[in-house]
Parts: C-alpha cells; structure tokens; sequence
C-alpha cells in the first residue's frame, strides 16, 4: 500500500486538519507497533485507541485517522483525516484497494477447517499466481481489512478466511470485498450460543454469497444437508460441489491415512494427492482446495505439488515429539463438538505400543446447549482405545459424569482452567515413551501452554 494522505482523505472523503502530503505504507492500531510511514487508525472498544495516539507518534506514524466526535483531542503535529467511524473508515480503505490491486478473491468460510483449507488454497494458488493468505486467523471485520492492505500492489490472487460470531457477519464481509469464489467448509456447532441451531448456522455461513462477484462460483461441501438445501434455494449461482461422497462433483476414493500424512485420488483425475495431515476431514479441506484450484484454471499436476508442500498453520491436528518420548497430537487451536469428534475419532485408531491419552479442554460459545454437547463427547471415548482421559474446565464436567459409568475410576480426571501447571506435572510423570497423547479444546482454555511444557 503506498497512498498519501491526500490520497486516502479523497477515498473517504474526509477533511484533513495540518495537512502534509506524506506518504502512507502501513496501517496500525497499536502505538507501540507504529514505524515510519504508519497510519495510526485509533478504533474505539474497550479501550479508546484515540488515547494513544502520543506513543504512535512517538513511534515514527506519519498520519492518523480521527473521529470526528474526538476533534477537539486531535494531534497537532501529524495530519488528522477525520470520519465518522475510524473502523468503518479503515473498511473503506481496504476495499478501495483492494479494488485498485484487483486479485482474485477467494473468501472461505464455515464452522470447521476454514484454516486449513485456505492454507491448501493458498498453496495450490502460489502455483501458478502471487498469492497472499489471511495471517493465522485475521477472519473478522478488523482482521481481513489489514490483510487486504498488506497485500502487495502485484498481488493476483487474495485467499481470505471469513469467520463469523453472529448473524450479519459474513453479509458484511461479503459485501465490503464480493469475492469471485466463495467456499464453505462445513456445519458445525461452532457459535450456536448466538445461533441457537444448525440450521440458523447455515443461513449465517450462507451469508457469505450475499456480496459476491455475480460471475462468481459458489463452493460448497455436498455432505452437508444443510448447504444443500440453501444452495438449492439460488439456481441464479454458479456452483460446484466437494466431499467424500460420490453425490458430489469432486469426491476423494482410495483414501489411506498414516499418523502423520493421508493420500487420496479423485474421479476428476489419475493423479495421486498427498497431503502433511491426516484425518477424513482434511482429505474434504483439500478437496475444497482442489475444487478452487480448478476454478483458478490451475492443473492437476500443480494442485498436487501446491497441496503437498502447503505451509500450514500451527495446532492443526500437528503430530509433535515429546520430551517424554512419545509424541503428542497437538490439535489446540480451536474446538467443537464436530471437529473434537472427528480428531478423538481418528485418535482412537492411531497405532501405538502404549496408551492414548486424551487431554480435552472446554469447547466455548456452545451456550446452553454446552453441557449437553461435551457430555456427547462420550459417543467416542472408550477405553479400550483411549485408556486415560482428562479434562480441562468447568463446562466440560458434564462429560466427566458421561463417563463414570464407561471407564474405571481414576481413568477420568479434571482440572479447572486455572489449573493446568498441576495438570501438567501430572503429566509429566505419568507420561512413557510409548504413548501418545492428544490435546483438543477451544483456543481460550490454552492448552497449547501444557503442550509447549511437554516439548521442552
């Protein structure tokens, strides 16, 4: 990005108060992340980013966005663009840009696996075009804007992850960038604290064809009842879908899944896929990437080489050495009922010469509905496969009852939130070379901190 503040006052159509002509390259919200050519956008939350314009000057910014309700407060010193609402300002600014670089956008979307599949659309994209990705998950209203203006000026293909907290997010998303593809992943239990459903869910992740590029192609995973009703309600879409069953256009057969890798072909072609995660789940993220990269007129023999080399976030269902010997299935980044199914699933069946262990934390914004969706966890625990389970939090003690009755006592331990240092000396006695040990739960219970420990 390389506007001057002329430049971006006339994009907003904003007053500027001691108006230089400075060149702007980067945008900031922290003051004490501000350099040289920052442009300080002060949002107003919790905290009132206005009050900490000092230290991004301080700092090297060079121009600040300023609301006009906080005039009176204004720096002297640096230009000031002045608007309504410095976060809709910032939105603004995003798209203009992003309508100035004019990539193909891909914005991706759903309950489960969003992550991991832009990653292997990403790199089945930087195949053949120069592809920017959302960093770790800037997926929300402030995190995709400040991806779109840290692309650079020769970027050709823009691969976005749209999250959503309620409804109306993804319309919103949708309709500031309109997207050429749009990809839904899957239904889950992901938020229903706000949407209460399902079904409800899926009219939310659906929102995200509401802004898209009319000539664009709407992406989604067949398996899902759910998406296919909705999809059927719009016959004006484009539209192509994914999944392992072979109703839909792209479906994976002669899967083969390791602890640390899976291989599949598919009916649209004789080329072998491989990819650096296993997990039926992952094969239908990559048949979600693939399906884009066809749309992206990308060849098989690329999208192959693209899927295999993917860079991958990390805590994705990720296979660490522990320094107890053993290894670890580190899968903490988030957490719901879905996905920990499908990861304690797949865990169960792992080869080892000695126990599972299964460290579970809470699964958040379940609402309700929360204590009854951990206690259903018990559907896949058994411990003839998983031998030793614990728990981390208070929700999750609805699971630890499920369980009394399934497990001898002693096999079923939990330990509050707060109390993972205890949790973790545990662990490191108990632990043998010959196991292996899972770790699953929302990112907000951390349990990335007890992995991190085991690994030193």
């Amino acid at each position: 990005m390389h506007y001057t503040v002329n430049e971006i006052a006339a994009i907003l159509t904003a007053e500027v108060l001691n108006a230089t002509d400075a060149m702007i390259t980067n945008v900031v919200f922290d003051g004490r992340k501000a350099t040289e050519g920052s442009l300080f956008i002060p949002l107003v939350a919790t905290n009132d980013g206005h009050n900490y314009v000092k230290g991004a000057i301080d700092n090297g910014t060079v121009a600040t966005l300023w609301q006009i309700d906080h005039r009176q407060s204004a720096p002297s010193t640096i230009p000031v663009i002045l608007v309504e609402n410095t976060e809709h300002a910032f939105q603004a600014l995003a798209a203009a840009y992003l309508q100035q670089v004019h990539p193909r956008v891909v914005a991706i979307s759903g309950s489960n696996g969003k992550t991991t599949t832009k990653d292997f659309t990403a790199a089945i994209g930087a195949t053949t075009y120069k592809t920017v990705k959302t960093p770790a998950n800037f997926n929300n209203e402030i995190g995709v804007p400040t991806t779109i203006l840290a692309m650079p000026e020769d970027t050709e293909l823009l691969v976005v992850e749209f999250g959503m907290d309620h409804p109306g997010d993804l319309s919103l998303l949708s309709g500031l960038y309109h997207p050429d593809i749009t990809l839904l992943t899957m239904i889950g239990e992901a938020h229903i604290e706000f949407f209460k459903t399902r079904a409800r869910i899926a009219d939310g992740k659906m929102e995200i064809i509401n802004g898209m590029n009319p000539a664009g192609t709407f992406v989604y995973n067949g398996d899902e009842p759910l998406l296919r009703e909705r999809a059927a309600q719009h016959p004006e879409l484009k539209m192509t879908t994914f999944g392992l069953n072979p109703d839909n256009d792209l479906y994976a057969h002669h899967i083969e899944l390791t602890p640390v890798k899976g291989t599949f072909f598919t009916n649209q072609s004789r080329h072998r896929f491989e990819i650096a995660l296993t997990g039926r789940y992952n094969v239908a993220n990559a048949l979600a990437a693939i399906q884009v990269g066809r749309l992206l007129a990308i060849p098989f023999d690329k999208i192959a080489v693209g899927l295999a080399q993917a860079a991958l976030t990390e805590n994705r269902t990720e296979w660490l050495p522990g320094n107890f010997g053993g290894r670890i299935l580190s899968d903490v980044y988030n957490s719901n009922p879905t996905a920990a199914k499908e990861v304690l699933t797949f865990f169960a069946a792992a080869p080892t010469k000695g126990r599972r262990i299964a460290v579970l934390g809470d699964m958040l914004e379940l609402g309700e509905a929360g204590p009854a969706l951990h206690a259903a966890l018990a559907e896949v625990l058994n411990p003839t496969t998983i031998q030793k389970v614990y728990l981390v939090g208070s929700i999750i003690e609805s699971l630890e009852q499920a369980l009394k009755d399934s497990y001898p006592a002693g096999a079923v331990s939990r330990f509050d939130k707060d109390a993972k240092a205890a949790l973790t000396t545990v662990l490191e006695n108990e632990l043998t070379a010959d196991d292996i040990i899972l770790f699953k739960g929302s990112h907000g219970i951390h349990l990335e901190d007890i992995v991190t420990k085991l690994r030193q």
